[in-house]
C-alpha cells in the first residue's frame, strides 16, 4: 500500500468466494463509489467460472464514468496466488450448497423444530458449522503462511464459529466479522424516532449505540440521539403501537425479502427492558422452541417468516441470470450506497479515518466481563490504523446473559466436534440448544436427528465423521 495526497493506492485485497452473487456486488459498488483507497482485487472461488463472471462485472463497473474507484479485478486460482502479499483478506463463501442447507433447515422439522433462517443457531447453525470449520481453519493456515500481517474480515455464517476457527488456528491473526443486523435496528429506532417526534434522522449513524452480546443475538443497553434517549422513545411508541410493530421505509437489499414488523425484538424489550439489535428471523432462533418458533401459526402472529431453502434456490437461479446480464452489459448495476460498513472500516485500517462500529472478536480484552474470554463476542470497537480497539461495554444483565450462555456453551462444543470428530459433542449441544425446549423429543429422538443431519452433509465434511 501506498499513501499519497491523501488516499492510499496499491491496496491488494483477496476475496475467498470471489464468485459470491451477493456480497461480492455489494462489496464492488461501495468499492466504485469512493476514490480515497485504490487497488486490486483478487478473487478466489472454488467455482473459478463463477469468480471470472465476477472479475469481468467488476472492470466493467469501473470502466464506468460514474464509477469514482479504480480498481481492477483479478482471478486467481489458489489461496496462495490470492494471498500472498494481500494486504486485507475478504471471506464470504456458502459452506456447501442449498441441498446441505435444505437438510439444516428442514429436517429438524420432523422433532416440531422450525428454523427461520437455520445458518447460525440451533440445529442448522450447528451442522453448518462443521462444514464451515474445517474451511476455515485451511484458511487461517493459508493466511499464516502467505499474509500474516493482513487484516482479514469475514461475512460467512455462522459468524461466532468462523472468527473462534481462525483464532483457534492462527492466535496472531488480525481479523474480525461483519453483520449488517446491528445497522438495521439502528434504523428501526431511526424510524421510530420521526414517527414519534416528528423530527427527521439525516443519516443513521448518528444513531448512537451501545452494543452487548454474540453475532445475530445483541443487545442496546443505550441508545441516544444528539441527547435524546431513544430508549424512552422506543418504549413510548411500543406502549402506543405493539400490536402492528413498524414498517421501515427502505430495507437494506439483503433483508428484502426477509421484512418484518420487528415485534420480536419489541417483546423482548417488554421482557428484558433492552432493545434486542438483530431482525426478528434471527433473534427468534436463540430464544426457547415453545415461544416465537413453536409453530408456522406462532410464527406468523409475529409478523415474520420462514425463509424456506426452496426459497433461497430460487433466488440463486435468479442471481445466476443477473450474473449473465451483469457480464454481457445487459443490465447495469445501480450505483448507490449499499449501507454496509465494510469498505469505511478498510479505510481506517488504512488510517485514512477513525471510526467506531459493532464487530466480532474474541473477548481477551473483556469487553463484556461476565462472558468468557474466550467466547466471540458483538461489541462496538474503534477502527484507525492498523488498529481496531474493542470498546468496554459492560456488563449483560443475567437474565439476558443466561439466554446467550447456551449458546456460548454449544460454541466450544460444536468447535471441538469439528475438529476432533466427536460425535457425542454435537449430541451434547443439540441436548442442551434451546430450540428443543417444549418440543417434547427423546435423547434418541435427538440422537438420531444428529445422525441424520450429518449424513446429509457427508460430502462436505471431512474424513473422520
Amino acid at each position: 500500500m501506498n499513501y499519497e495526497n491523501g488516499k492510499m493506492k496499491d491496496v491488494n485485497i483477496a476475496y475467498i468466494g470471489g464468485g459470491s452473487r451477493g456480497w461480492a456486488w455489494t462489496f464492488m459498488t461501495d468499492l466504485a463509489l469512493d476514490d480515497e483507497i485504490s487497488g486490486t482485487i483478487r478473487l478466489y472461488d472454488i467455482d473459478e467460472a463463477a469468480a471470472e463472471t465476477n472479475a469481468v462485472i467488476g472492470n466493467n463497473l469501473m470502466a464506468r464514468k460514474d464509477a469514482k474507484g479504480d480498481w481492477k479485478f483479478e482471478v486467481k486460482t489458489s489461496l496462495e496466488s490470492a494471498l500472498t502479499g494481500a494486504d486485507f483478506v475478504v471471506i464470504s463463501i456458502l459452506p456447501g450448497t442449498f441441498d446441505e442447507m435444505e437438510s439444516d433447515v428442514h429436517l429438524p422439522e420432523r422433532l416440531g423444530v422450525y428454523q427461520s433462517v437455520g445458518d447460525t443457531a440451533g440445529c442448522g447453525g450447528m451442522i453448518r458449522a462443521l462444514r464451515t470449520i474445517p474451511m476455515f481453519t485451511e484458511i487461517a493456515e493459508a493466511i499464516r503462511k502467505y499474509s500474516p500481517d493482513a487484516w482479514v474480515i469475514n461475512y460467512t455464517n455462522p459468524m461466532s464459529l468462523c472468527v473462534k476457527a481462525l483464532y483457534e488456528a492462527y492466535p496472531e491473526i488480525k481479523a474480525f466479522g461483519c453483520c449488517h443486523e446491528v445497522f438495521g435496528t439502528q434504523k428501526v429506532l431511526q424510524t421510530i424516532y420521526e414517527k414519534e417526534t416528528g423530527e427527521k434522522i439525516s443519516d443513521w449513524h448518528d444513531v448512537y449505540v451501545n452494543v452487548v452480546g454474540i453475532n445475530h443475538f445483541t443487545w442496546f443497553t443505550e441508545s441516544s440521539y444528539k441527547g435524546t434517549d431513544l430508549f424512552t422513545i422506543y418504549r413510548s411508541y411500543i406502549d402506543k403501537h405493539f400490536d402492528e410493530g413498524v414498517n421501515l421505509e427502505s430495507e437494506n437489499w439483503l433483508n428484502a425479502n426477509f421484512v418484518c414488523k420487528h415485534r420480536v425484538k419489541m417483546d423482548l424489550f417488554n421482557r428484558y427492558g433492552l432493545i434486542a439489535a438483530a431482525g426478528d428471523r434471527h433473534l427468534a432462533e436463540f430464544m426457547p422452541g415453545n415461544e416465537y418458533l413453536k409453530d408456522p401459526e406462532t410464527v406468523a402472529s409475529w409478523n415474520y417468516a420462514l425463509t424456506s431453502v426452496a426459497w433461497r434456490k430460487k433466488d440463486l437461479q435468479d442471481r445466476l441470470e443477473r450474473s449473465k446480464r451483469l457480464a454481457s452489459g445487459e443490465e447495469k448495476m445501480e450505483l448507490k450506497e449499499t449501507g454496509e460498513e465494510g469498505i469505511l472500516l478498510i479505510k481506517a485500517l488504512c488510517g485514512l479515518s477513525r471510526f467506531v462500529s459493532n464487530v466480532n472478536i474474541p473477548n481477551y480484552a473483556l469487553q463484556i466481563p461476565n462472558l468468557p474470554a474466550r467466547a466471540i463476542v458483538e461489541t462496538n470497537a474503534v477502527f484507525s490504523r492498523d488498529s481496531i480497539r474493542p470498546i468496554y461495554a459492560g456488563a449483560i444483565k443475567e437474565d439476558v446473559k443466561k439466554l446467550i450462555e447456551p449458546h456460548i456453551k454449544n460454541h466450544e462444543r460444536i468447535y471441538k466436534a469439528a475438529t476432533t470428530f466427536d460425535k457425542s459433542l454435537v449430541y451434547e449441544a443439540f441436548e442442551n440448544d434451546p430450540q428443543f425446549i417444549g418440543k417434547n423429543c427423546s435423547v434418541e429422538d435427538i440422537h438420531k436427528l444428529v445422525d441424520d443431519m450429518i449424513e446429509n452433509t457427508k460430502t462436505y465434511l471431512p474424513k473422520g465423521w
